[in-house]
């Protein structure tokens, strides 16, 4: 290990005879001025937007379309989560056959769940998130009812 790093010192070195720091260094200002340059322009990427409904948590994949600034503060800083109440959401209940770990259809047992309108899904993380364009939502899990009896 040492031999490498005395061997990566020496290349250094001569490098150091073959390249000017100065230019080294303008060129790491350029690249930073380019970089800060491109970030005011529109982007299109896609997102993870953790959503609680009514204590359930699911991922929603979302494609949003922002200035990069927004983007990268999404990406690096500002979290992507969302609490929607599902009275805001359109939804319908689906109800299924409960099954056991043994695979046993148990049919006085049902499992309630509400699929959520994905329009709705994304008119309500709209909402919450005005600074992104959200241009469409993927497909999400299924949100267990809680039992009415």
């Amino acid at each position: 290990m040492k031999r490498f790093f005395a061997l990566l010192k020496t290349w250094a070195q001569k490098l150091r005879n073959y390249i000017s720091p100065v230019f080294l260094a303008m060129l790491a200002v350029s690249f930073t001025l380019w970089y800060i340059s491109k970030l005011n322009y529109t982007y299109t990427t896609d997102f993870n937007i953790k959503v609680k409904v009514d204590g359930e948590r699911i991922v929603v994949p979302c494609v949003v379309e922002g200035k990069g600034t927004t983007l990268f503060g999404y990406g690096f800083y500002t979290p992507r989560r969302a609490n929607i109440p599902l009275s805001e959401l359109n939804y319908e209940v689906v109800e299924t056959p409960y099954i056991d770990e043994n695979g046993v259809v148990d049919t006085l047992v049902v499992n309630r769940k509400a699929h959520i309108s994905a329009i709705s899904m994304q008119d309500a993380i709209s909402v919450r998130f005005s600074d992104l364009k959200i241009l469409s939502v993927g497909n999400f899990d299924d949100i267990t009812l809680p039992d009415n009896d």
